[in-house]
């Protein structure tokens, strides 16, 4: 029957909001500032709108939409290459700024994003037909970076995040040299997240040492390309 569902999501102020989809390959097709601040950014079958609201706070924003794309990886890299050139690097924290891309746990290869108006927009792929949640690996260093994967992009709780991998990490049992490196990579950027910046520091020092085979270095590509975007990640 031809329906299409559009979010409307707010933000403080349209300008900054703009230039970052700008920055993201979007086109603003329509904008107004009376009788009141709105606007709408396309970008292929994308389509986003918003309005303007001075009350509104982005730091504890909890407006969210969901992007389904079946080019992720593309989309995802035309996304980092527009932020780059606009912004001069990868921003990994604050608002604005952009997760990495990873296979979750439920049939979804998927990135989140937050924009300076403090909505989440996460964009996904499904890679299977079962979007159900998986059960935990039972080997321990691939069942601690899933539950910590989860505390961190599911529930927002970057804390409880650091206090699994730091948990693991702490054994005397040894990872596979790409699940140390994700381990690491993702201890650094929820470090990131909580302002600690000395072990966000130390855990990518430490993830960049690790020697990995090519098999290896593939099967951690996504913890390797969000390395690169952290150790560029500029002042706070």
């Amino acid at each position: 029957m031809g329906e299409k569902t559009i979010p409307i999501l707010p933000c403080q102020s349209l300008p900054p909001l703009l230039d970052f989809y700008v920055a993201l390959g979007f086109e603003v097709t329509f904008q107004q500032r009376s009788p009141n601040p709105y606007a709408v950014v396309e970008r292929g079958g994308i389509e986003l709108q918003f309005f303007g609201l001075k009350a509104y706070d982005p730091a504890v924003s909890l407006s969210t939409c969901y992007v389904i794309t079946d080019e992720v990886d593309a989309l995802y890299a035309a996304f980092r290459t527009g932020l780059k050139e606009t912004y001069g690097r990868i921003p990994t924290r604050g608002l604005p700024r952009i997760g990495p891309l990873k296979d979750m746990s439920y049939g979804v290869r998927q990135f989140l994003m937050t924009d300076p108006g403090g909505n989440c927009v996460r964009v996904g792929q499904p890679t299977s037909e079962d979007q159900s949640h998986r059960p935990a690996p039972k080997e321990t260093f691939a069942r601690a970076l899933h539950h910590a994967s989860l505390l961190t992009d599911s529930k927002e709780d970057p804390a409880a995040a650091a206090r699994v991998i730091d948990r693991v990490l702490g054994s005397t049992e040894q990872p596979t040299p790409s699940l140390l490196v994700r381990l690491l990579v993702l201890r650094a950027d929820v470090a990131v997240r909580l302002g600690d910046e000395e072990t966000a520091t130390t855990a990518l020092v430490r993830a960049e040492t690790v020697p990995l085979t090519g098999e290896e270095r593939d099967a951690a590509k996504d913890a390797l390309l969000r390395l690169e975007d952290l150790r560029g990640r500029g002042p706070a």
